[in-house]
């Protein structure tokens, strides 16, 4: 009986229970965990970020400046070595003029195969060696190199006196030309011989010295086989010839022919062999293609 009475006075706390389990969860959760608006977080509007997300892109973006900033001394360093590598040059190049003066038309690379020049090309060939202006330069020293010397002492009876220096001029001026157009252009043609020198540029430079000294005596035939220089010695000879009508008759015996035609036949051997080399010293000590 008691504890009826004591139920019955303190009946009013039963009242305010919840009818169900579930109504006393509800009304518990807000009194412990405060459940936040779900439009206040921006759970459905789109809205919404992900701190995990976020740390993952931060991460990978750090990581990319991060692998760039590590790239970036390697790729300066390799453009520093390659700009520091050797530039790889061809030595068998030649140019058309040797130190930008001397004329270089008779001369092929080394490597190349032309077609075989024919009297159209033959005769630019010889007009442009012939008529270049470095070879007016070129006479002017042989020309007083002759005339000190007194080469011809002939010219000085033959003018009544000391010969003047024109008469060595115009005289020499005919020997090249003359000389020119008969090796490098008539006797080629007649006989299909390719005069022009086919530089080797490579092998041992012995090898390649004895190869240029003997084109003086070895040429090519138009269809590309090798034959006696028939038309370079036959030219040289030649200007000899022509020459005994307008030198005075005793200076033109065979002994000053045969020294003159020597002289030429030296020249051409020395310059040959400079033509072959000039590519490797133009690479080597003046530091520049050729």
């Amino acid at each position: 009986m008691g504890l009826l009475a004591l139920c019955a006075r303190d009946s009013s706390w039963a009242q305010d229970l919840p009818e169900a389990p579930s109504s006393l969860i509800a009304h518990a959760i807000p009194r412990t965990f405060p459940v936040p608006d779900a439009s206040a977080v921006g759970l459905f509007d789109g809205t919404a970020s992900s701190s995990v997300t976020d740390l993952g892109v931060e991460e990978e973006v750090a990581g990319d400046q991060a692998q760039t900033g590590a790239e970036t001394p390697a790729t300066d360093s390799t453009s520093k070595e390659k700009q520091k590598q050797p530039v790889t040059r061809d030595t068998g190049t030649q140019p058309h003029r040797i130190l930008g003066l001397m004329p270089n038309y008779r001369t092929v690379s080394a490597g190349v195969v032309p077609p075989p020049p024919g009297f159209k090309q033959s005769f630019g060939i010889a007009t442009h060696q012939a008529l270049d202006y470095s070879t007016f330069i070129f006479l002017g020293f042989t020309t007083a190199s002759a005339y000190w010397e007194d080469s011809h002492p002939s010219l000085d009876t033959y003018h009544g006196g000391n010969a003047v220096f024109y008469a060595y001029l115009w005289r020499g001026f005919l020997d090249k030309t003359d000389q020119t157009y008969q090796s490098a252009w008539i006797l080629p043609t007649l006989l299909h011989e390719d005069t022009r020198y086919y530089a080797m540029g490579h092998g041992s430079k012995w090898k390649r010295l004895g190869y240029a000294m003997s084109r003086i005596a070895i040429a090519r035939t138009y269809s590309g086989h090798w034959t006696p220089n028939l038309a370079g010695l036959g030219g040289k000879a030649g200007a000899q010839a022509v020459s005994t009508f307008y030198y005075p008759p005793t200076s033109e015996n065979f002994s000053v022919l045969a020294t003159k035609f020597g002289y030429s036949c030296a020249r051409d051997v020395g310059f040959t062999v400079f033509r072959e080399f000039y590519p490797d010293m133009a690479i080597h000590f003046l530091h520049r293609n050729p």
